[in-house]
């Protein structure tokens, strides 16, 4: 090797050799605050715990807890490496460790639930596999709400999984339901929901209820006539399926009809004229089936049982623990809250978009008894989703997401859901379920108060991706957004300086976020790698419910595009409420 290849390769080395993590000056200021001689005693960390972190109940005891767990003992307490290596460790996190806390004895109409869109899908909407593997990975997750789209198989004489009219390949129910029954209760005690949207002859709903009520068995909830006056609460569920989908009916001769219907409105019109400008690129069968299929949905809970009430499978009425339907008309008469009778509605995301703007306080009121449910507009191939604030805020329980994909709405998606344990519901605000005054989230409220966040810095890449996967030749140039998502009156996003060619960024920036309504608010983290000439690059990401943050200085963990955790990639920072 030449002297001047040597020196290339020992300067290329030292470029991107690590420094050692040292720790800001404010945190060496509140070292030096809470020690004497260099040593954080079990008093002064107590009290620090207290003062700083906001630990009004600490005690002696977890302040020696935590001098064991950094491993660096001596007599009298900790030195500064010590309590640097606490503060940015993992039994440091940003999220208060309460389990489920939440009121859980409120009827399931109370609650936000974990909610998931054609469950069945690996990938995208058109042509990717159907499978249980999604399924589980949604439950291992903590999603409370399965969708299963129900066929008719080549033959006729069973039943699978699909998505009616596209190329996905199908996956046997009775596989599905199997997985449903051994992943359900993995992540969470509370119940799992199954959503059917039902393609089926009477003939096949009776095979159904067959499969369900052997898999399940004594774990499914069979409702009685007082479920369908209030729903019943996530407490007394435990452990238990509930199956919520329309009255049955004879599928095919219905759909036949609303062709027929269908067709006379629409006269001659293509397919084309009828997508607008987003038809894909599909063979015409394909598109007008694919189109089809959607329409069904979209008008998923049409009132048409009547016509074909003979042909009802009484076993699989019987199975229904949350009722779906949809009245005749439009949003006046799908909104109307009936006192004597609970339901559960489904609307597209953009239908329930014009609904905010003409209905946003009948929506509101229909949520406080009724369950409703937003699924992903149609146009959605790649199964990407949409902001889920704008159900939230206006009392949507299930938010209808396509788990299987990435992107900022599903990060928020997997924030809010953080909450309450992780058991998959969470507690609607009061002011969502107040008869007194219904809420417009359209109106600028009094600031409830004020989020200060000091972005300190950030470690972890170094180990967690490839020396050369920022830049090729020199250490990354990192930089961090930090935000809100929740109502418009406090959404916003700010962002720290760019530090060049550092594993170690320390930025040591403040922010503050003023919040009108902090119960339903998220704060959201990106940390990103400058580039000049491309994208930038992507370096970690998580988002945080304000309800359950932590004040004090805080480890936080980041996370990749889809929601795994990182190894090793986490940002130092101080959350306080002032």
């Amino acid at each position: 090797m030449s002297k001047q290849t040597y020196r290339v390769c020992f300067c290329f080395q030292r470029r991107f050799r690590l420094a050692v993590s040292e720790a800001p000056e404010d945190i060496k200021k509140l070292f030096e605050q809470y020690s004497e001689n260099g040593i954080m005693t079990i008093d002064g960390l107590q009290r620090f715990l207290v003062e700083v972190q906001k630990e009004d109940k600490a005690t002696r005891e977890d302040a020696q807890k935590i001098i064991d767990s950094v491993k660096h003992f001596h007599r009298k307490g900790v030195n500064l490496e010590a309590f640097f290596k606490y503060l940015f460790g993992d039994i440091n996190p940003p999220l208060a460790s309460l389990g489920v806390h939440h009121d859980m004895s409120a009827p399931l109409s109370h609650y936000f639930i974990y909610t998931g869109h054609n469950s069945y899908l690996t990938g995208n909407q058109l042509s990717s596999e159907c499978s249980d593997v999604p399924i589980i990975n949604a439950l291992k997750r903590g999603v409370r709400v399965i969708e299963l789209d129900i066929w008719p198989n080549s033959t006729k004489d069973d039943v699978d999984v699909l998505h009616g009219g596209t190329l996905t390949t199908p996956v046997e129910l009775i596989k599905c339901l199997r997985s449903i029954k051994e992943y359900a209760f993995v992540a969470s005690e509370y119940p799992v929901v199954i959503t059917l949207e039902d393609h089926l002859t009477p003939k096949l709903q009776a095979k159904v209820a067959e499969m369900v009520t052997q898999t399940f068995g004594e774990i499914l909830f069979s409702p009685g006539p007082e479920c369908f006056k209030e729903f019943p609460c996530p407490e007394s569920l435990k452990r238990r399926i509930i199956i919520s989908t329309k009255p049955p009916k004879e599928y095919l001769e219905a759909k036949e009809v609303k062709d027929k219907e269908d067709d006379s409105q629409r006269g001659k019109a293509s397919d084309e004229e009828a997508w607008g400008n987003e038809v894909p690129d599909l063979k015409g069968s394909h598109v007008a089936n694919y189109k089809n299929d959607f329409d069904e949905e979209d008008e998923e809970d049409t009132d048409d049982g009547e016509k074909s009430q003979h042909s009802l499978a009484p076993e699989y009425k019987h199975l229904i623990g949350i009722l779906a339907g949809k009245p005749k008309g439009g949003f006046d008469s799908w909104l109307r809250v009936d006192p004597d009778k609970v339901t559960r509605l489904s609307m597209s995301e953009q239908k329930f978009e014009k609904a905010v703007v003409t209905h946003g306080k009948q929506i509101v009121r229909f949520t406080r008894q009724n369950v409703l449910r937003v699924y992903p507009k149609s146009t959605r191939f790649d199964s990407s989703n949409y902001n889920p604030l704008i159900g939230w805020m206006h009392g949507v329980q299930m938010v209808a997401f396509n788990m299987q994909g990435h992107g900022r709405s599903l990060w928020l998606m997997h924030g809010m859901f953080k909450a309450n344990g992780g058991c998959g519901y969470v507690k609607k605000p009061d002011f969502l379920l107040n008869s007194m005054e219904v809420f417009d989230p359209k109106i600028k409220l009094p600031v409830k108060t004020t989020l200060k966040v000091t972005v300190y810095m950030g470690e972890g890449w170094y180990y967690d991706f490839h020396h050369t996967h920022f830049d090729a030749y020199s250490p990354p140039d990192f930089y961090t957004r930090v935000g809100i998502a929740g109502v418009p009156a406090d959404s916003v996003m700010k962002k720290t300086k760019i530090l060049e060619d550092n594993w170690l960024p320390s930025w040591n920036e403040v922010f503050e976020f003023p919040l009108t309504v902090p119960e339903l608010a998220l704060l959201r983290i990106e940390v990103h790698e400058y580039d000049m000439s491309e994208k930038d690059d992507f370096g970690g990401q998580t988002c945080l419910p304000i309800s359950e943050l932590r004040s004090g200085i805080r480890a936080v963990p980041l996370y990749s595009r889809k929601g795994e955790k990182y190894n090793s990639v986490k940002l130092l920072m101080h959350f306080e409420f002032i």
